[in-house]
């Protein structure tokens, strides 16, 4: 199996998280790039304000690599105004992927319409760009109904509003890898929460994002279904090392 077609490596910790100033962290990134550049990942996930660097290293190299960045993150309950706004910008610099951050808290409370419309007008905006849109659930913050009822809500917008060969550019992605959880329970893509997803987002594929971190359970996803692995320990598990990293 070539693993590395399923990974999305990824930086996404802003320097303040990382514990770093401005240049250690856009070093760390370029790191990040060129080790996915090296390694022929499938992607590089990073956050918006880096993507027009990442582009330019991809493109000085004459690489493949594709570049993903994250939209209303990690929180997702900014508007959907701000989220074109960000997803737009994010298509300028040149990102190929744009992972939108579901109003999860807006679904929980009842306000299904606004979910539905940010998921068309996000997807939308997608695919009139050629782009590749994943939705982020966040299934640490779900319960398995939950898990179920908006997975499938993304997929019935999708299939309602769209035509099929647009199907293969939109995925239901598990998690952020930033929430989080009380009593140290998993905060991202599960056996469990994965099975529910690919049983309800069919004909659309899954990401599994947030605590895998062996080759087994990368191998293990891949088997289930998901077509897509986020990982920021991407290297390591391309070799079949385990990796520590905690997204």
């Amino acid at each position: 199996m070539n693993i590395k077609k399923y990974l999305d490596s990824t930086c996404l910790k802003t320097a303040e998280q990382a514990g770093l100033d401005y240049d250690e962290n856009l070093k760390l990134v370029k790191g990040f790039v060129q080790e996915a550049i090296d390694e022929h990942f499938k992607l590089i996930m990073i956050r918006p304000d880096m993507v027009a660097i990442a582009r330019k290293m991809v493109v000085d190299a004459g690489s493949n690599l594709q570049i993903g960045t994250v939209i209303g993150f990690p929180g997702g309950n900014s508007t959907i105004a701000d989220k074109l706004f960000e997803a737009e910008k994010a298509i300028q610099d040149g990102a190929d992927d744009l992972d939108f951050v579901c109003n999860y808290e807006a679904f929980k409370n009842g306000d299904v319409d606004l979910v539905k419309g940010e998921v068309l007008k996000g997807t939308q905006l997608g695919i009139e760009n050629n782009k590749v849109v994943k939705w982020i659930i966040e299934v640490a913050a779900l319960n398995d109904m939950q898990i179920v009822q908006l997975t499938a809500l993304i997929k019935n917008v999708v299939i309602s509003n769209f035509k099929e060969d647009n199907f293969s550019f939109v995925f239901v992605k598990s998690s952020t890898g930033f929430y989080t959880t009380e009593n140290n329970l998993p905060n991202g893509a599960t056996i469990h929460a994965i099975k529910l997803m690919l049983e309800n987002a069919t004909p659309l594929s899954v990401k599994a994002a947030g605590g895998v971190r062996t080759y087994d359970e990368a191998v293990e996803m891949i088997k289930l279904g998901v077509k897509r692995i986020g990982t920021s320990g991407a290297k390591a598990i391309a070799n079949a090392e385990n990796t520590n990293n905690g997204y």
